[in-house]
């Protein structure tokens, strides 16, 4: 069941603080008063009895004003003073954070440049999804090898607003061809935005198109999973003229896959907005296209009620409904959550997933997760349109591996903080994520000694993976990240 279509309305972030006002209207109130009685007004008439017997004379009059300018000026030069020496506390716009603690809003991604572009599509004035779709279809170019328009996505959007929590599933896994996988990357994020999103569609598209036809440099996520495995498949796409693969620092460009964008921004509906990918893929495979069946879908999250809230995840096809199971359990047991690293199973090649998150300051979160299965998934690149295709196929497992949560207060309690959690590239991803959640909640010093541990014992989730965390506290946007380095937050 779907929602009602809808613009999100969030509430108004102040740009300044109020006190400044008021004291501003006080000095110009004091200035008013002193002015009044330094210059007379030549319209009001004079009272010449104040120079008779019994009045003040002029004189007198001259130095009360004169000492009271002065009295102001002192008190003018003490908070002055005060202000360049320290004592008096910073202006609201001057004080300082810590990194990934922002006012209004912040973006975290592995790749920096996603980061930055979602930034900029909230200081443009787009919310949370905007911002979030637009560094998802980043990804889709800079990092071919964990996501894609070729990929399968799922998301959970939690609105501060209105209290409510909406999740983005896939519907069920469908196939091209013998081991491809059907994309459904364009409808799903054109569907997530045309619900919720608040800049215009194509607005989302112009920076990914760019990247796609102007080129983009090959970070060290990258250029590693191209280091990993044979550049069958990826040239020239990924390949110097040798047919080495590309390193850290080299430009790539994808004028295909720039072309498949910029069609898609005028798509007027979702389901046309992944149409034309796929004809234009069923043409290089020689196939008449793959027939109509379910599609991408927004519906109520799945939620548990929590003492400290309700926490909301996605239903299934994902981990949601066995993340949920495995929180009631551990919750009901009061015991410490087993190390899930310990049930990894050593697989020999790294699934391809890339996940990203989003927050404002106010509690509105994005949590998108996606997969291609594999590292670079099937290898299989499309001539006509530059897309890897996934190998998700009816038969793989990897709905299993996403269960993005938040956890916040209930419809009738918005200013309640909240606090969002994804892990990617993990195949005990519920077991991580319930982890994770119960060590948020048992406290700082769990916390704390949490993270001593993490970086020194795990340079990754169990070895493969990455956990993003998201939290809006005390009017400002907290995201942050472990293994810390792994990835790029920016925010204003």
């Amino acid at each position: 069941m779907e929602p009602t279509a809808g613009p999100v309305l969030y509430r108004q972030l102040q740009l300044w603080d109020p006190s400044l006002e008021s004291g501003q209207e006080e000095e110009e109130e004091e200035e008013e008063e002193t002015s009044e009685l330094v210059v007379p007004d030549p319209r009001r008439p004079q009272d010449s009895s104040r120079d008779e017997a019994g009045g003040l004379p002029g004189a007198w009059a001259r130095l009360v004003a004169a000492l009271l300018l002065l009295a102001v000026g002192f008190s003018l030069a003490v908070r002055q003073l005060h202000a360049s020496s320290g004592s008096a506390a910073p202006p609201p716009s001057g004080h300082s954070h810590h990194p990934g603690v922002y006012h209004h809003g912040g973006v975290v991604s592995p790749a920096a440049t996603c980061s930055h572009l979602g930034r900029e599509l909230l200081v443009a004035g787009g919310n949370v999804v905007d911002a979030g779709v637009g560094a998802a279809l980043c990804l889709a170019v800079v990092h071919p090898h964990a996501t894609g328009l070729g990929a399968t996505f799922w998301g959970l959007f939690h609105n501060s607003t209105s209290g409510s929590s909406t999740a983005l599933t896939p519907g069920p896994a469908r196939t091209l061809a013998p081991g491809l996988g059907l994309p459904s990357a364009l409808p799903a994020l054109r569907l997530l935005h045309a619900h919720f999103g608040r800049l215009p569609w194509p607005r989302l598209l112009v920076g990914p198109a760019s990247l796609a036809q102007d080129g983009f440099l090959v970070d060290t996520a990258l250029a590693g999973a191209l280091a990993a495995r044979s550049t069958e498949g990826l040239c020239p796409l990924l390949c110097h003229a040798d047919g080495t693969p590309l390193g850290p620092g080299a430009r790539a460009t994808n004028p295909k896959l720039a072309a498949v964008l910029r069609g898609a921004a005028v798509a007027p509906t979702p389901d046309l907005a992944g149409d034309a990918l796929l004809s234009l893929l069923a043409r290089d495979l020689g196939l008449r296209g793959p027939s109509p069946g379910p599609g991408p879908t927004l519906e109520p999250a799945l939620q548990l009620p929590m003492p400290q809230g309700i926490l909301s995840t996605t239903p299934s096809p994902s981990a949601g409904p066995e993340l949920l199971a495995r929180v009631e359990a551990a919750l009901r047991s009061g015991g410490p959550s087993p190390d899930p690293c310990l049930l990894v199973p050593r697989a020999p090649v790294t699934p391809g997933s890339g996940v990203l998150a989003t927050i404002d300051s106010s509690g509105s979160v994005l949590l998108l997760t996606s997969s291609l299965n594999s590292s670079f998934g099937s290898g299989h690149l499309s001539p006509s349109t530059g897309v890897l295709l996934s190998d998700l196929v009816a038969e793989s497992a990897s709905g299993g591996w996403a269960c993005p949560l938040v956890l916040h207060g209930g419809s009738d309690d918005t200013e309640a903080d909240v606090l969002g959690l994804v892990v990617s590239g993990n195949p005990v991803v519920a077991r991580v994520t319930t982890r994770a959640l119960l060590s948020r909640l048992a406290g700082p010093q769990a916390q704390a000694q949490q993270q001593q541990q993490g970086p020194t014992q795990s340079p990754s989730i169990c070895g493969q993976g990455i956990l993003l965390q998201v939290a809006a506290h005390a009017e400002h946007a907290h995201v942050s990240s472990v293994p810390s380095g792994c990835c790029t937050f920016q925010g204003f």
